[in-house]
């Protein structure tokens, strides 16, 4: 017997539309979040509702709370109006476009994570130095290999915290889902995967150390690797 479906931690992250391709497991949030690159942040503000593209960073504070992280420069507004606000993060993922019978029927494989919750900015030095190596390490680990950041780097530099417990994800893979009238018609259906892959590293043009030095390690492990995780079949 299979084991009972996850639950949504909240009536506003269940799934309405679709919800068969909903899962709510927590472990199937954290490697939709592991491989995504950019997260979209909407955040409330005097002016408006606004949403920007993030770089971002998955963690555990101290009291072990799983979060995301997000940072920017202290004088960045956005991120000043989301502190103890409730905010929305989306992470999601293309692994291909889907062609049906007929064009109302197209889709996309995807993978994608909603997160609500409030955010908070971290005030503990030890949270906030570590947060900030998450963010760095998310896609290639290269903290350790450029010069540290100096004290006003880390007092220039706000991070939020938003909790991960409020979040569902949505997955769509396979053909497409055409009428039953239509499948013995003379129309072509089909997917077309997207395939991205890191090229190899390009030095700086002002690169003053030895060429033979060449890249970190986890840098230049990216070359040929897919962008985000598995890619579709």
């Amino acid at each position: 017997m299979s084991p009972p479906p996850h639950t949504p931690a909240s009536p506003r992250v269940a799934l309405r539309r679709g919800a068969h391709r909903g899962d709510h497991d927590p472990d199937t949030i954290r490697r939709v979040l592991a491989d995504g690159l950019v997260a979209h942040v909407g955040v409330s503000t005097p002016d408006g509702p606004i949403v920007l593209p993030m770089a971002y960073g998955s963690g555990t504070r101290p009291d072990g709370e799983e979060v995301l992280y997000l940072h920017g420069a202290v004088a960045n507004a956005m991120l000043d109006h989301a502190d103890g606000q409730e905010v929305c993060a989306t992470i999601t993922i293309v692994d291909g476009l889907v062609f049906a019978r007929t064009p109302l029927h197209d889709s996309m494989n995807y993978r994608c994570v909603v997160i609500r919750g409030r955010a908070s900015r971290v005030e503990d030095p030890d949270e906030h130095r570590a947060a900030l190596r998450a963010i760095t390490d998310h896609v290639a680990a290269n903290w350790e290999e450029g010069r540290p950041p100096s004290p006003a780097d880390i007092r220039r530099t706000m991070v939020l915290a938003l909790p991960t417990v409020e979040a569902s994800a949505k997955i769509r893979a396979g053909d497409p889902v055409d009428e039953a009238a239509d499948i013995t018609g003379p129309y072509w259906a089909g997917t077309v995967p997207v395939l991205s892959l890191w090229g190899s590293p390009r030095p700086s043009a002002d690169l003053m150390s030895s060429p033979a030095q060449g890249p970190p390690a986890a840098v230049a492990a990216l070359a040929g690797t897919a962008v985000e995780g598995r890619q579709a079949e």
